[in-house]
Formats: structure tokens, sequence, C-alpha cells
């Protein structure tokens, strides 16, 4: 089953919650080849280029100044996480990311800033296949109460989580997390491969989205929820 086989997995830590804005400080690609096998881990140090906040600082430990010290700049290691992940979606490897409409949208934004290239839909790049589990345990338990955090996926599905706020901890902890999906919600998923699942997720998340948004209009809220996925759409300068 696809869930017992090779993934990978892709996290960041940023300057902010914002991923039109905000840039990436540190981020990690994890791949692992079956379950409880070793992880192997390629890990990036960034210095943004703008001050950190000590909100930030306070939540992933990394501050400005040991980024401008031990951080790479932020076109060069950009560009290498790019390419990674076009690497791993050419041979085929799904590629898990928590709340990947956050982290994808982020790392898009950094390379049309540094690079001027989209992460996806540039010439000869290979069409992606992502597996966000945010999305997958909401669409296959969609009743149970509590929050869906990382956290609250790892306590509720039994996988740890060494490290929180760490990228390479919280990507291996969010591929454990697809995994024990998968394992639990076999008799839904194991028919599907790893492609038709990235198509479905676009159509969950977006009635995910409708809901969440029905729930703020239902409060008073203008609140807007974005129903793309697994990235958003560029917004225009003008705007």
């Amino acid at each position: 089953m696809w869930y017992e086989g090779p993934l990978a997995a892709f996290d960041t830590e940023t300057t902010g919650v914002d991923p039109e804005r905000d840039r990436i400080v540190s981020a990690a690609l994890v791949v692992q080849e079956a379950p409880g096998a070793p992880v192997r881990a390629v890990r990036w140090l960034v210095d943004p280029g703008v001050p950190v906040p000590e909100r930030a600082s306070a939540v992933h430990g990394l501050t400005g100044e040991h980024l401008r010290e031990h951080g790479r700049p932020p076109a060069e290691a950009v560009g290498e996480i790019a390419r990674a992940l076009a690497e791993r979606w050419a041979e085929g490897l799904p590629l898990v990311v928590m709340n990947a409409p956050f982290d994808l949208t982020l790392l898009d934004r950094e390379s049309r800033r540094h690079r001027d290239t989209p992460l996806i839909g540039a010439a000869g790049s290979p069409p992606p296949c992502v597996l966000d589990p945010r999305v997958l345990d909401k669409h296959l338990d969609r009743y149970r109460k509590g929050r869906r955090t990382l956290t609250a996926l790892c306590a509720h599905y039994g996988v740890e989580l060494a490290e929180a706020h760490d990228a390479a901890a919280d990507a291996t902890a969010a591929l454990g997390v697809v995994r024990e999906v998968g394992r639990r919600h076999a008799r839904r998923l194991s028919s599907l491969s790893p492609a038709e699942l990235h198509s479905l997720q676009t159509v969950w998340h977006a009635a995910q989205a409708r809901g969440l948004q029905a729930w703020f209009a239902r409060r008073g809220s203008d609140e807007e929820v974005d129903p793309a996925w697994p990235l958003r759409a560029e917004v225009p300068a003008a705007a």
C-alpha cells in the first residue's frame, strides 16, 4: 500500500504566519522508505534578510542574530529547496506537507521573490503529488471534536513528535501521521493511488474551507478562508 512505501515530507519554520509576506528561516526535507525505517533528512538554515520578530523566535528558537551568522542566503537556499522537492516529485515520491497551503505557498512566494520562478508550473517542472495529514484527517474523521494541529494529530494517532517546531522533527511526525491515517482508514484509502488522493484533497479542502467560512459568518466574522490547495493562487502586485 502507498502508506507502507517510500514517502517524503517537508516543513518550514518562518518569520510569521502570513505566507504572502513572511520568510523561511529553516526548512527540512525528510525521506523514509518504509514504516520504521531510518529517516534521511536534509536541512536548510536561512538568513531571511529581514528582522525576525521575537514572537517567531520564541516559537522555533532561531534569532535574527543566529541566522545572520549561520544562515544561508535566501536565494541560494530557496533554489536548493525547490530543486529538492522537484526531484522527489520527478521520482514519483509523494510529499507529505502538514497544512500544505501555508508551507508550499510560502515557498512559492520565496521562489518568485528571489528567483522569479514559481514553485509549481514552471516549464519542465514535474507535477506534484502532495499528502496533507490535516486535510486527510478532517475528511476521514470529520465529526471528531478537538483541534487538528500537528501536536493534536500526533497525540490522536500515537505518533512521536520529538521536538515541536524543529522543521525536520515536524516533517518526520507529519509523515508518521499520514502513514497511520492510511493504516487506520485502509478500507477507504488503500484502493487510491497518491496521485488520486492529491486530486481528491483539492475537493476535500475546498469543502472544508466552505464549512469554516460558514462557521465564521454565523459568528459575525469577516475572516476569509482560501479554498485553494495545495497552494494559493498568486496575489497580483496591485492588490
